[in-house]
């Protein structure tokens, strides 16, 4: 690697090759000449050793730095809250310093997102309930049908609690589907 460029908006690398006749054996490498503090071409072979050594096929980096890649999924009954905290725990107490660890994809989203299904559900009841005092043109009849959405919810969350299952996303898009589906049936 020599140098970066650019060209068409994009950013290509300048990487130094020796003719193929130059480049065949490892051996070779010796016989390229740089130039040394007085000006004069030297062989490489005059300062370095070649030899063998053995590597990774593939080095991942992350933010410029070399990184390890870590990949799982909760165990059943835990949920992906459970299994962060616990990972972020066993990383605090083994890491050493100078180390650190950073989320991504997913995980790094659920962080992002935080508890906003907080504020999610009851703009849905909220929303839920103004489109029904549009309908109806009136304040209190939209009322008597929204109050049936905490019954539901509850009776929901009950049934998945009973099932072992958690709270995942696909449970929370259900909850808010079902406060639509509950003020249709209370019609």
């Amino acid at each position: 690697y020599a140098d970066d460029f650019n060209r068409f908006g994009r950013t290509y690398q300048v990487n130094v090759q020796a003719e193929q006749q130059f480049r065949l054996e490892p051996e070779q490498i010796g016989q390229l000449k740089v130039r040394n503090n007085l000006g004069e071409m030297v062989p490489l072979a005059s300062f370095i050793k070649v030899s063998d050594t053995s590597g990774p096929d593939r080095v991942m980096h992350y933010n410029g730095f070399i990184t390890a890649e870590l990949n799982g999924a909760p165990a059943a009954g835990y949920s992906s809250g459970q299994a962060q905290a616990a990972i972020e725990k066993l990383l605090k107490e083994e890491l050493p310093n100078g180390m650190t660890y950073e989320w991504t994809e997913l995980t790094y989203q659920q962080i992002l997102a935080g508890n906003t299904a907080l504020f999610v559900f009851p703009l849905c009841v909220l929303l839920a309930f103004l489109v029904l005092a549009a309908q109806y043109e009136s304040w209190s009849l939209p009322l008597a049908v929204i109050l049936i959405v905490p019954m539901t919810l509850l009776s929901a969350i009950t049934g998945v609690i009973l099932a072992g299952s958690d709270n995942n996303i696909f449970t929370q898009i259900g909850l808010i589907v079902l406060v639509g589906l509950a003020c249709k049936n209370a019609i």
